[in-house]
């Protein structure tokens, strides 16, 4: 398993990751309890955690390619939302599971 995670600041993030829950939630399966918003891709799954500095956000699957072009996925995504501080500064990293 190859896992990539950012810490994602803005005051807004409960916002954002619970219209991004809602708005995938057309396609694929997905989330939203609390401060917490998960999206299941085919062949990885997106954790956004939310607290008062931003969201975390982390995505985890099978293939480190596959989860890697998710970053810019999820990214476009969240900025879309964001769009009055857009673009939000993403400092991915990665996880070896």
């Amino acid at each position: 398993m190859a896992t990539i995670a950012a810490k994602v600041p803005t005051q807004s993030g409960s916002k954002y990751v619970q219209q991004l829950c809602k708005h995938w939630s057309h396609k694929l399966e997905t989330h939203f309890e609390g401060d917490v918003g998960t999206v299941t891709f085919p062949g990885a799954v997106t954790t956004m955690t939310v607290d008062s500095e931003g969201i975390a956000v982390a995505i985890t699957g099978e293939d480190r390619e596959g989860v890697e072009r998710l970053t810019g996925v999820v990214a476009n995504h969240l900025d879309r939302f964001a769009f009055r501080e857009a673009p939000l500064t993403y400092d991915w990293t990665w996880r070896e599971d």
